[in-house]
């Protein structure tokens, strides 16, 4: 597991990036998938934004509840009970769940604690989980990371949306 904490926000430059992002994965012939969580389909509105991205971009599912998770997704109700929604456990799955449901190549997974209320003192408010999954040699590779950041609600979801991005960035440009 890596964790990091993040003490102050990120100067994001959102657009720019989803156009880099878009652009990259429709130079290396891929395809991306999101599931989100915390950040509500922003991951998605992002790409979608940038013109082209029909090219790039298979899904986008907002499974905000639970049961959207277990349905959706295929997120295991035992891995909910367990470890919860914020948790690698549960990215890790949703990143995999929308990689086999959609046939991309590259799928993002977000699920945090984007505040006010929700927190715990072992979850706090900007607790946020990113998973991501690929498609390597005929099988499935997926790395989650968690990330505790700072910040009122919109902006603990607008780091998310960057760290989700530029996840998706690295992967693409290591793995090919």
């Amino acid at each position: 597991m890596n964790e990091k904490t993040d003490n102050e926000p990120i100067d994001d430059g959102i657009d720019e990036l989803a156009r880099t992002v878009v652009a990259e994965l429709l130079a290396a012939g891929k395809t991306l998938a999101t599931a989100e969580s915390c950040t509500g389909g922003w991951i998605s509105k992002t790409i979608t934004d940038v013109a082209g991205s029909s090219g790039c971009f298979a899904y986008g599912i907002v499974s905000y509840s639970n049961g959207a998770k277990e349905s959706l997704l295929g997120v295991s109700p035992a891995v909910l009970r367990e470890h919860g929604a914020v948790s690698e456990e549960a990215v890790r799955a949703m990143a995999e769940g929308a990689l086999r449901l959609s046939g991309a190549d590259l799928a993002v997974a977000v699920s945090g604690i984007a505040g006010p209320d929700g927190g715990s003192a072992h979850k706090p408010v900007g607790t946020v989980w990113f998973g991501w999954a690929s498609r390597q040699a005929g099988n499935i590779d997926v790395g989650a990371e968690m990330r505790r950041l700072a910040g009122d609600r919109e902006a603990v979801r607008r780091q998310s949306v960057v760290l989700a991005l530029q996840g998706v960035q690295q992967r693409i440009r290591t793995d090919g």
